[in-house]
């Protein structure tokens, strides 16, 4: 884990005495990573892939609002990783896609 840097500040009390406080800055939220979901459950969605993954990221934003980070990075890290094997297979099929057309559909002219 990272560490962040402390704030500190002096306060100066009116009899000359010095009080240092340390305040700790909490770490920031993990990333939810809903609108790469929804861009995937919309146009990239195999096996219902782009559909589970959103559920976890709106499960981990439920889980920042309600402050729990270890539950929240849990379930954003599984929306990433059915975002990555979405967004693959996604490309993969509209790139063979592309291929199978542009190779059978001259032979399907010709032939008819």
């Amino acid at each position: 884990m990272q560490s962040y840097p402390q704030h500190t500040s002096i306060n100066m009390q009116p009899n000359g005495q010095n009080v240092i406080t340390v305040v700790p800055i909490p770490p920031p939220p993990p990333k939810d990573f809903v609108l790469w979901s929804l861009f995937n459950f919309v146009l990239c969605n195999p096996f219902c892939l782009g559909f589970c993954a959103l559920s976890y990221s709106i499960k981990s934003r439920d889980r920042i609002i309600a402050q729990d980070f270890v539950g929240a990075g849990s379930y954003a890290r599984t929306a990433k990783t059915l975002n990555i094997i979405a967004l693959c297979l996604g490309v993969l099929v509209t790139i063979l896609s592309i291929v199978v057309v542009v190779l059978y559909l001259p032979l399907y002219i010709v032939h008819s």
